[in-house]
């Protein structure tokens, strides 16, 4: 045995993604005494500024966004309880397609060698027994997750670690009940969603059967919940404030993911309800 605590490291791309993915999970964990650790990749830059502008249009300073979004970076640390928390500082890419993947020193331009050996060097410092990051497409294909997932698992590879890993996902049928949601939600004057967008939004995800590891945090909804409202200048999560806290904890109440590495003697084809089955 060691004094060492329990260590979750959770690999995440830009500010506010430790919310959506592992909100309830990094809540939960540091409430039973875990040590938590949330690495985030990118500065944000590309996020809404003030007033929702939007990167290239008038008024949207990237700087500015990025110093804004490490502040509220810091308020759903505070909020999540999480003990430890890294910043790479990469410049955020965009979504696919947008000039700004071109950039230097974008996090999709940075050799994966880079930013791999600066995670281990943190891997090292902290020695997680559980890593959390995106799976191959990074869930829904934005470069910055996918690049988080590269230089995860090459890190990986770079030390003599042996945590369980795992990857974000989320089941098919929670996927429908969310799509539902946000129709239920849809401002009246707001046109109807776009039919392929909806087929593509069903196929986000996994079915439920190829789903190792589902995690009960709905005790820590409302954490989650404040977490999100801390990043409330995105626009993305309005949604989820919109919802309140009651409906959202009924939606968002599990967190889901696929176990892709574990060295705990135990079925690997076995399901689990906790990150940390095995280690305790």
């Amino acid at each position: 045995m060691t004094d060492r605590p329990l260590t979750l490291m959770a690999v995440h791309a830009h500010p506010d993604d430790e919310a959506t993915s592992t909100g309830g999970v990094l809540a939960r964990y540091a409430a039973e005494g875990i040590r938590t650790v949330l690495v985030t990749c990118t500065d944000g830059g590309c996020g809404d500024g003030p007033g929702g502008v939007k990167p290239g249009e008038p008024g949207h300073d990237p700087a500015a966004v990025a110093l804004m979004r490490r502040q509220e970076l810091e308020a759903s640390r505070d909020v999540l309880k999480i003990s430890d928390l890294e910043t790479l500082d990469y410049a955020d890419s965009g979504m696919i397609g947008w000039p700004s993947n071109e950039a230097p020193g974008s996090f999709w331009q940075t050799p994966v060698a880079e930013g791999a050996a600066r995670l281990a060097e943190l891997m090292r410092h902290y020695r997680p027994d559980v890593v959390v990051t995106y799976d191959e497409n990074g869930f829904y294909g934005h470069p910055d997750h996918i690049q988080a997932h590269r230089i995860t698992m090459a890190a990986l590879e770079l030390t003599e670690l042996t945590p369980k890993v795992y990857w974000t996902t989320m089941p098919r049928s929670m996927m429908q009940r969310f799509g539902e949601t946000m129709r239920e939600f849809q401002e009246e004057d707001m046109p109807e969603p776009d039919p392929a967008e909806t087929a593509a939004l069903a196929e986000i995800g996994l079915p439920d059967d190829e789903i190792s590891t589902w995690v009960d945090t709905t005790a820590f909804s409302d954490q989650k919940f404040d977490s999100l409202a801390a990043h409330a200048s995105q626009g993305e999560n309005i949604f989820f404030l919109k919802m309140g806290k009651e409906r959202f904890g009924e939606l968002m109440g599990v967190e889901t993911f696929v176990r892709v590495k574990g060295a705990t003697g135990a079925d690997p084809d076995a399901r689990e309800d906790d990150l940390f089955a095995g280690l305790r």
